[in-house]
């Protein structure tokens, strides 16, 4: 190990960690060249492909390495959260109605393939320009931009990096939902635990929002597929000496280190595209559900947020400040006040940080902090994390019952293109995220400011 390893957990979760074998993965992360700090863990831990999901390593960008293990199969998968200007009673009695319009105008489901079609030379544009191209192309607003991070678009993308088959995965998936844990989510807010923050949102208890949760889809998948074979050869090229051969890796600045890396720029490009165009759906659907304009529902973004990404990053350590990639696997920002990284309407509260639950329970709003900077590089988790494999869930419960239970005891109104599919997502496949929020919490990673109750979802 070059660096410690630490892990921000309860007993619970530590517990959980250590009975599948996931503190060995931190550990694993921690002997990678030019790792500094340390290797990190968020509360939302659990075992994944060579890196732990929820695991956190900030590696020096001028020595160090970069690995597709540290950012995962569905890169930049995150999450983008809409304010409206309805609230509970407006729609109590419509949710049902609501969701089935959605389904309708929302593509969805394995290999879902959506409204948009496009030619290779348009894909290389999107590819560069991330939600820019969604824009230009009359998807979505304009002044959404400045509420993603990178302002919709991670420089360094390189199409030419990026395979022909990777390609032809996301010709037509661009403006897709997916499936898995991906989501479109109508909810409320429920408690409010920072009122200034939530007045700087625009919300208050009872007000509906709507989560969407996606990624880079079959393309995303194909780039880490790819690059993980092409990691594998240049670890032995370069002499590096793997602990686990999931953790192929290459110098950030060899060839294969940069392919990959404006491979991996042009997936998250996509990501946020996808979820931008997946905003002008719903926008659409609303509007003609409500015979209302997007702009009168009060349809405005709060934030986007991505994981499943490394970034080069400024950071100060051990008093210096240093360039370093920052991989975060089902891990996201949590950028403080006053960071140049973040919106000028957040610059005095800090980052928006989005954290989804299941879909019995609740997902939360946060707030980035000075603290995580200091201790995290800017990290927090990004979601619940799961306790059943998805396997061991289907076999725990069955889709059908686990809607109409959520409907009859809850009245949440689950729409899903797969009853099987919905089973992998039962909420006792996954860690009650009210505990891994309270650990990032109190830990200072991030602070809670609400939460917010799902009425409807809709899953691939």
């Amino acid at each position: 190990m070059k660096v410690p390893a630490v892990i921000f957990a309860d007993a619970q979760i530590l517990e959980h960690a250590v009975a599948e074998n996931t503190l060995d993965q931190v550990v694993n992360v921690a002997t990678l060249p030019g790792i500094v700090g340390a290797s990190l863990a968020m509360p939302d831990i659990h075992y994944g492909y060579g890196f732990p999901i929820g695991g956190v390593a900030a590696i020096d960008a001028q020595e160090g390495v970069i690995s597709p293990g540290g950012v995962g199969f569905d890169i930049s998968c995150g999450v983008r959260i809409l304010k409206t200007n309805l609230c509970y009673t407006d729609i109590k009695d419509k949710i049902k109605d609501i969701m089935g319009h959605l389904s309708f105008s929302v593509p969805k489901g394995v290999g879902s393939t959506g409204k948009i079609t496009i030619s290779k030379n348009k894909m290389a544009k999107l590819l560069q320009k991330g939600a820019h191209w969604a824009v230009e192309n009359g998807y979505g607003w304009e002044q959404d931009l400045e509420y993603v991070e990178d302002n919709g678009c991670m420089p360094g993308a390189e199409p030419e990096h990026v395979s022909e088959r990777a390609f032809k995965r996301g010709y037509d998936q661009l403006g897709t939902l997916g499936s898995g844990n991906h989501f479109l989510e109508i909810q409320r807010v429920e408690d409010i635990y920072d009122e200034d923050a939530a007045k700087q949102f625009g919300l208050e208890p009872g007000q509906i929002t709507i989560m969407i949760h996606s990624g880079s889809r079959g393309l995303g998948h194909q780039i880490c597929s790819d690059y993980i074979k092409v990691m594998a050869g240049a670890s032995a090229k370069y002499n590096i000496q793997l602990v686990d051969r999931q953790l192929a890796c290459a110098p950030l600045h060899s060839p294969e280190g940069q392919r990959y890396y404006g491979a991996m720029a042009c997936a998250v490009n996509f990501a946020v595209a996808n979820r931008h165009c997946l905003a002008h759906w719903v926008r659409l659907s609303l509007e003609q559900y409500f015979k209302q304009s997007a702009s009168r529902l009060g349809l405005e973004l709060i934030y986007d947020v991505s994981h499943n990404i490394a970034k080069i990053e400024e950071h100060t350590y051990q008093g210096q400040k240093r360039k370093l990639c920052v991989h975060r696997k089902g891990a996201t920002r949590s950028f403080g006040p006053h960071s140049k990284y973040i919106p000028q309407a957040y610059q005095e509260i800090g980052q928006p940080v989005i954290i989804p639950g299941d879909m019995g329970r609740y997902s939360y709003i946060l707030l980035g902090t000075e603290k995580s900077m200091e201790e995290s590089f800017g990290s927090t988790c990004h979601g619940a994390g799961r306790m059943l494999s998805r396997t061991k869930a289907k076999k725990t419960v069955r889709g059908q019952h686990i809607r109409d239970d959520l409907f009859a005891q809850q009245g949440i109104v689950v729409m899903a293109e797969s009853m099987s599919g919905l089973a992998e997502e039962a909420p006792i496949a996954y860690k009650d995220v009210k505990d891994v929020v309270h650990v990032a919490h109190h830990a200072g990673l991030s602070t809670k400011v609400l939460r917010l109750k799902p009425l409807g979802v809709l899953k691939g």
